[in-house]
């Protein structure tokens, strides 16, 4: 009977069922209506990436009618603004690069989608959509419309839960089951039994053994022919086609043994092979669980936000010892790490950091705030109506809109080796198989099939991301927290790096603070007191510290000028607080120090200074970093330290003073363009710019949030004496990776000079591959850990 396949999904179709549209055919309405959304809106080139990408729709009338209730699409939602909503879908036919092409331009499909991304890794589409232009409920009928259906669970609103899928497991053990029966069979084959009823029963047995074959051959290992296929179809060619060819033959070879009373054939190694092929693909499947499991659960951002307590003290705590009820306080430049109520009469937040638009949205009392706002302007206080979701601040770190254009050296090494690997392995099997035809057949179908299961580079494909998931789970455990495992290469070719002075060599913690002036009255004290709680800066937190507390006063108006200065009007007075440049009433005097000018209501006062105490082991680490980093410290301040820092830290220790925020991400421009690898480590509030534009910016957490998405990683004040080790480390870490390569390497060609000369059975082959895969993964790990206790020197 005559067939065709559908132009969209790739479906058989009987010509007399056929629908012919711009000379295509496809199997059904729902398949060409797709075809016809994509032509009339000029996205036809997702047919370019591979054939028959597409899913058949499905009818889904009515199904989402549920979208319409407010309430159950706001619990759905990420975000939810009057101009903006975020939600995340998953998606389970997402499986090619059509799927992404498709899904990351709905804003072309329909009107009000802002922009879409995908995670393929989770078969997920974060999709941000403008809630007057459309709704979620026709954001999903469009996906459901072009063969995307998402999946939505009702059971937990909030929540798309995923369907466990436990097909592998299944196979497994269908396989194991096949598997130990036809060894049982196959005793009296081994030991060349010659009893009288074994013989008689010897064809009855064998065709038992074929019967018992067909479940592994054509269930158990149906991934690799799927898989097989599709790269094939899209003229590539993956790990899985040797995989595939070797079971086929081995398969097609047994047959005709038996069929020809050859002898009992390979089905024993083949359903073996099948067997522990498919335990290997599992203990990848859980390595790179536990991997997602630590990056999602204890890379905890080691920032912490202010806690109002029940007596009205303000506590530091750390973000994921927040709790539903708690209430909070939240400073100029914060970031809301929860979603809440807004306990305060009024607040301005910006959303850029989730939404990408700069422009502030103004929030009056009672309105819900969601995580990931940045605080503008005065203090103000929220009710946490969530706990910290550590998944969702990761997700917002790692947004595309603050990741750097780095060349991965590591990937770059696997992608060539794989490009090339599958046909240099199909044409060796080739040849050895012409070579040994000739000679003897079984050996030439032994060695075929061993070739080509023995040389599977799944220790190879695991080296790099295991080795960095560990590393980057270790420098979490020792309080350096990345953004992601690429960091850790960037950090491997640092040569520069440059500090932060105020807040980044220095500390608040035993600094010595004295006031210069006219003798300010208690309630002069009192406004600094309720001005300086609003601000992040390091000199305003160690002043808030030093002042003693008063009572509190509400803000009318608040605006803090980065590495300025503060104005603010608070009981109707206004208040100047910053640098002598901001104030503009005086200049330094000859003995320069670090201070903080006050001015009320116009008139200078004086001047709070500041004799830094720096961090412990400054000296010592400055040395060691001096042996193989060139070093900078660019400072905000004056240069009145200069002499102090000149005999503190090593004589090519560049320093530079009297640099403003955009000033110092010049000088960071600078240094890359005379060729410099620069890591910049920073406060993360002052140096934000500084810390994008550097190749690895690093911030200082002291005791409060300042995290800025523009850093690659956060490190625990208590840490930065081993910023040495930290670089070290990247650099062992990666040494590890390459040693992993060369042995993964020299396994699969010990294994291949074994099966070339015929040395080497499938079944054998079978069980060394996820065994290399197992050796790799407990290299890299003790590796690691190894490296990980080693002191610099």
């Amino acid at each position: 009977m005559d067939t065709d396949k559908c132009f969209h999904c790739g479906n058989e179709v009987l010509k007399k069922d056929e629908i012919i549209f711009d000379e295509k055919s496809f199997c059904c309405n729902g398949c060409k209506t797709v075809y016809e959304i994509f032509s009339q809106n000029d996205l036809t080139c997702y047919y370019d990436f591979q054939a028959s990408p597409g899913a058949t729709p499905q009818d889904i009338k009515g199904k989402y009618d549920f979208l319409d209730n407010e309430e159950i699409v706001a619990k759905l939602l990420d975000f939810q603004e009057d101009t903006t909503c975020i939600v995340s879908l998953y998606i389970p036919h997402i499986h090619c690069s059509s799927c992404i092409w498709i899904l990351e331009n709905l804003q072309k499909l329909q009107q009000g989608i802002i922009a879409s991304s995908v995670n393929f890794g989770e078969k997920k589409v974060r999709i941000t959509y403008v809630p007057n232009e459309t709704s979620l409920k026709q954001i999903v009928e469009l996906l459901s419309s072009i063969g995307y259906e998402p999946y939505i669970s009702l059971e937990n609103y909030g929540e798309t839960k995923k369907k466990i899928d436990r097909t592998l497991i299944y196979k497994i053990g269908v396989a194991f089951f096949c598997f130990g029966n036809i060894m049982l069979l196959s005793f009296p084959e081994y030991f060349e039994v010659n009893e009288y009823w074994i013989n008689q029963y010897r064809g009855f047995f064998r065709w038992l053994i074929f019967g018992l074959s067909l479940p592994t051959f054509l269930y158990s290992a149906s991934g690799y022919y799927v898989s097989a296929y599709k790269s094939v179809r899209a003229g590539l060619l993956n790990i899985d086609v040797p995989i595939a060819l070797g079971i086929i033959v081995m398969f097609v070879r047994s047959t005709v043994d038996i069929i020809f009373d050859y002898g009992q054939g390979f089905f024993d190694s083949m359903a073996g092979l099948i067997f522990f092929m498919l335990l290997g693909r599992l203990f990848q499947i859980k390595t790179y669980d536990f991997l997602s499991f630590e990056r999602d659960y204890k890379s905890y951002f080691p920032i912490a936000v202010t806690k109002i307590a029940s007596d009205g003290s303000e506590i530091p705590v750390q973000v994921y010892d927040i709790q539903k009820g708690d209430r909070l306080l939240i400073r100029n430049q914060e970031l809301l790490p929860v979603d809440g109520i807004l306990i305060s009469e009024k607040a301005s937040i910006d959303y850029s950091f989730v939404t990408g638009e700069a422009v502030a949205i103004e929030k009056k009392s009672g309105d819900k705030l969601f995580a990931g706002g940045k605080q503008l302007g005065k203090i103000i206080e929220m009710e946490v109506l969530f706990s910290v979701s550590q998944s969702y601040l990761t997700q917002l770190w790692s947004n595309d809109v603050f990741q750097k254009k780095v060349e991965q050296k590591h990937k770059s090494i696997t992608d060539k080796v794989s490009r090339y690997f599958t046909p240099a392995l199909l044409l060796l099997a080739a040849i050895s198989f012409l070579y040994w035809v000739f000679i003897d057949v079984t050996t030439a179908f032994n060695v075929f099939t061993a070739i080509l299961i023995v040389a599977c580079p799944c220790a190879l494909a695991l080296t790099a991301p295991f080795t960095l998931g560990n590393v980057l789970r270790i420098m979490g455990n020792k309080k350096l927290y990345l953004k992601n495992a690429l960091v850790i290469e960037q950090l491997s070719k640092v040569n520069t790096i440059v500090f932060d002075k105020t807040g980044t060599i220095t500390t608040n913690k035993k600094t010595a603070i004295t006031y210069e002036g006219v003798e300010l009255a208690n309630a002069e004290l009192k406004l600094l007191k309720n001005v300086l709680r609003g601000s992040n800066h390091p000199l305003s937190r160690r002043l808030y510290d030093f002042i003693p507390n008063k009572d509190r006063l509400d803000i009318e108006s608040f605006e803090e000028v980065i590495g300025k200065g503060i104005v603010a009007t608070i009981d109707g007075k206004t208040v100047k607080l910053g640098s002598s440049q901001f104030l503009k009433t005086m200049t330094e005097n000859t003995h320069k120090k670090t201070k903080v000018h006050v001015e009320i209501e116009g008139v200078y006062k004086g001047s709070y200074v500041f004799n830094n105490q720096y961090r412990q082991g400054l000296e010592q680490l400055f040395e060691k970093l001096s042996q193989e980093y060139d070093l900078f410290v660019l400072s905000g301040d004056n240069d009145g330290e200069r002499k102090i820092l000149e005999k503190m830290l090593p004589s090519n220790t560049t320093l530079v003073f009297n640099q403003k925020p955009d000033e110092k991400l010049q000088y960071l421009e600078k240094l890359q363009k005379e060729g410099k690898n620069v890591m910049m480590i920073g406060d993360g509030l002052n140096d934000a710019g500084a810390l994008a534009q550097s190749n690895v910016g690093i911030s200082i957490s002291e005791n409060v949030n300042v995290f800025s998405p523009a850093c690659d990683g956060i490190l625990d004040a208590t840490q930065f004496n081993k910023i040495a080790y930290f670089m070290r480390f990247s650099k062992n870490a990666m040494r590890t990776i390459y040693m992993s390569f060369g042995i993964s390497l020299l396994y699969n060609v010990v294994g291949l000079s074994y099966a070339v000369t015929g040395n080497l059975l499938p079944i054998v082959a079978a069980i060394i591959m996820p065994l290399s895969t197992i050796t790799i993964v407990s290299f890299v790990t003790i590796m690691s850990n190894i490296y990980s206790l080693k002191k610099y020197k």
